[in-house]
């Protein structure tokens, strides 16, 4: 007979190896999420219909737009025009310039009411736009899907230039986690366990969403976590505010 370690050896064991299965199964669906965006013959005009507010999708680095299917799908099923931005690539530019390019298309097309769904690297491109970029308000809510707000301890590791700029202690970083003019506009969805974000996506006074999975890619297709944005995207948004600089 099998016999379990003593005290509170156990359950640490048992969160152990739930989050390493968690990871692989991550990595499992990042690799097929980035096939399938590759193969896509998807265009970005083929979602633009609808009556619902519009929705602009903002991917993770180093993925396109194609790799946040599973949303721009139910969201334009539930009657939300959802438009991308074809210039942002695979979401490699810092975050400043990648959310200029973003405030330049919603400029180009006037859009207004607008609601941003976000991926990882996209929270914080969402969360700088509405901040720094959007004088007339445009956009009236942030939904960010794992996105580190407070950094990465992980990127200080890495060997690119473009992932250790996720370091907490980064200036642009330490900025936008200070400034909280905006937060209760922001839904932030987390999973219980992220192998990228062990600081977690936490956001003081946004509305803070936790998914019972674990994963950084693999929450953006998880039941629990469409229904979140899809009750957030067809929200009645607040009164328009335009923060003082």
């Amino acid at each position: 007979m099998t016999r379990k370690p003593a005290g509170s050896l156990w359950p640490r064991l048992r969160g152990g190896l739930r989050n390493a299965g968690s990871w692989l199964l991550d990595y499992r669906y990042a690799v097929i999420a980035q096939a399938r965006a590759a193969l896509s013959s998807a265009r970005p005009e083929d979602f633009g219909t609808g009556d619902l507010a519009p929705v602009l999708i903002i991917p993770g680095i180093y993925e396109n737009w194609r790799f946040m299917r599973p949303l721009i799908d139910a969201l334009h099923e539930q009657g939300h025009p959802v438009h991308v931005v074809p210039r942002l690539g695979t979401n490699r530019r810092p975050v400043v310039p990648s959310a200029e390019v973003v405030a330049d298309y919603l400029r180009g097309r006037d859009l207004h009411d607008v609601v941003i769904v976000a991926h990882s690297k996209g929270g914080l491109i969402g969360k700088y736009l509405m901040t720094q970029l959007d004088p007339r308000g445009r956009v009236v809510r942030l939904i960010a899907i794992s996105t580190p707000f407070s950094g990465s301890s992980y990127a200080r590791y890495m060997l690119m230039p473009s992932l250790r700029a996720f370091v907490g202690t980064t200036p642009y970083l330490v900025a936008l986690g200070a400034d909280e003019r905006l937060n209760s506009r922001v839904v932030s969805i987390f999973g219980r366990f992220d192998p990228h974000i062990p600081e977690g996506s936490l956001l003081p006074g946004a509305e803070n969403v936790l998914i019972n999975t674990g994963g950084h890619f693999r929450i953006l297709s998880h039941p629990d976590t469409l229904r979140q944005v899809l009750a957030a995207a067809a929200a009645r948004p607040d009164p328009p505010e335009h923060p003082e600089p």
